[in-house]
């Protein structure tokens, strides 16, 4: 073996030890939803791992290491359900269910579908994970067992029922709200009953119609993956969840489910635009920024809405930031600076800004927790609504509901906020606490990725309770046996009880005598 051989195999040897190969899925078409799984992947690619991310947002200027995979497919299936996002916002949550689910199978399938995809499914590659997003894409998960790596997932909504079936985390609905109620972890009676109704309904319906369709995609595109498809769901390694403690409440989770909340927000704050810049610092009382998201634009929303927004912000002293998709507003008064795109995260650092307008997104409502901000939340969709109860049960928010959007309702809540100066210094306590952690968020999550990849995926992380079906789980056949037993018991209890009083009472009577003639 010459000195050459010797120097490949170091180099190979040192490759693998220094550098992990990872695959990363971040399906969702809405670009909040992607800063977080980016955020991941360039933490992994600084740590010197090479990371191919599968996404609709290619990168602008190339990064050595990170491999985009374009899928521009799912911008198409997107748009379809965005124009029905605001008819959904105004039924009731029961009936958003099918609605969601349908947006979530529409998504998978469009990514499945990519050419681009395709044909990274028929190269030989390898690598040493697959980090997926979840988000309605159970099907997607089929990736790991195709290149033979353990399945990592992040959520970028935090824990739910879709997070929480993948490794066993206990979900109390007691004291654990569903994502898509707005309720708080202390719930009344009805509050409760609510809950665990709604908790059961989302359970068979995932299991007896939604479920089955993801496998149908899971069968069609991943052939020749040997596992079934709901074991395969159980077999994830690691879940990072967008969430933290000192954001939401207190619930139990499993070994392998790890909080890495806020690990999209930018420690180092970047200069702001000169025209927005300069806006901010003319601001006498302060600055108002307002923003919807991504998903809802304010443009879209109804006429008389939009007027009433307009009206509303026309007679505030402070200077307003919206977030407005078109390049003219009807109207507009000249406190107000519209743009289709803002360096949010840059603007909620900012001191003059002190009050951020929102749609009650996750990433949105940790950015505002993170740069000590009070909200006033807009919720539309998904877990909006529970992010809003949140704020508003910690003191730093409140939520104005979108069907009861006036330019009344939107004046009040304004001034309350602005007003009152417990929602500002409750919002900077949580701040102080958010940030009191032994190490960022980002360092936590690639620190579990390239804990799960060197241990081969982590097996002995892995809960008992997925080997549980749902009798075991809640334990209901040692239950029937018990009451069956205790039933028995009582039952031979009383029937010999009863036996014996008879005895007794024949034998202390005994038989009547016959009356004698004369």
């Amino acid at each position: 073996m010459n000195l050459l051989h010797l120097c490949l195999i170091l180099l190979a040897y040192l490759c693998h030890v220094w550098g992990y190969s990872y695959l990363m899925i971040s399906h969702s078409a809405a670009k909040s939803h992607f800063y977080v799984g980016q955020a991941l992947a360039k933490g992994l690619v600084a740590a010197g791992h090479e990371v191919t991310v599968i996404s609709t947002f290619p990168q602008n200027n190339p990064l050595k290491n990170y491999v985009d995979v374009s899928t521009p497919n799912t911008f198409a299936a997107m748009a379809v359900h965005k124009n029905n996002i605001l008819d959904i916002a105004k039924i009731p949550v029961f009936f958003r269910l099918p609605a969601l689910h349908g947006m979530g199978l529409s998504l998978t399938q469009s990514l499945l579908e990519e050419h681009s995809v395709q044909s990274l499914l028929s190269q030989n590659r390898t690598f040493d994970a697959v980090i997926c997003e979840v988000f309605m894409n159970e099907a997607h998960f089929g990736f790991a067992e195709h290149f033979n790596a353990p399945l990592i997932t992040f959520s970028t909504l935090g824990a739910s029922p879709w997070t929480t079936d993948l490794v066993g985390s206990p979900s109390p609905p007691s004291y654990v709200p569903h994502f898509l109620l707005q309720f708080g972890d202390h719930m009344n009676f009805f509050e409760r009953a609510h809950n665990l109704l709604f908790i059961l309904y989302q359970g068979a319906y995932e299991q007896y119609v939604y479920l089955p369709k993801q496998e149908q995609l899971y069968k069609k595109y991943f052939p020749n993956n040997k596992q079934n498809f709901y074991d395969m769901r159980k077999n994830t390694a690691l879940v990072l969840l967008n969430n933290h403690v000192s954001l939401g409440f207190p619930r139990p989770y499993a070994p392998n489910m790890i909080e890495v909340g806020g690990m999209h927000i930018n420690r180092k704050c970047q200069q702001l635009p000169l025209d927005i810049e300069d806006f901010i610092n003319g601001a006498q009382h302060g600055v108002i920024y307002f923003s919807l998201g991504s998903y809802i634009k304010s443009s879209s929303l109804p006429l008389e809405m939009r007027e009433a927004l307009v009206e509303t912000l026309r007679n505030l002293k402070q200077r307003v930031l919206w977030k407005f998709e078109e390049p003219n507003l009807p109207g507009k008064p000249d406190n107000v600076f519209i743009s289709d795109w803002f360096p949010q995260d840059d603007i909620l650092a900012h001191e003059k800004v002190i009050l951020f307008i929102t749609h009650g997104g996750l990433l949105s409502t940790t950015e505002s927790i993170y740069h000590g901000k009070p909200v006033l939340g807009i919720p539309f969709f998904g877990d909006q609504f529970m992010n809003m109860a949140r704020a508003q049960q910690s003191g730093y928010g409140l939520t104005l509901r979108f069907t009861e959007l006036t330019a009344e309702t939107f004046k009040n809540s304004i001034n309350k906020l602005l007003s009152d100066p417990s929602y500002t210094q409750k919002v900077h306590d949580m701040s102080v606490r958010f940030r009191d952690q032994h190490e960022t968020p980002l360092e936590r999550a690639v620190y579990w990725v390239e804990h799960v990849t060197r241990q081969k995926g982590a097996r002995y992380l892995r809960s008992a309770s997925q080997d549980l079906n749902f009798i075991q789980y809640y334990n209901l056949d040692v239950l029937i046996m018990i009451v069956g037993g205790l039933g028995f018991v009582i039952f031979t209890f009383i029937y010999l009880l009863m036996a014996l009083i008879k005895v007794i009472t024949k034998k202390i009577g005994g038989k009547p005598k016959k009356a004698k003639r004369n």
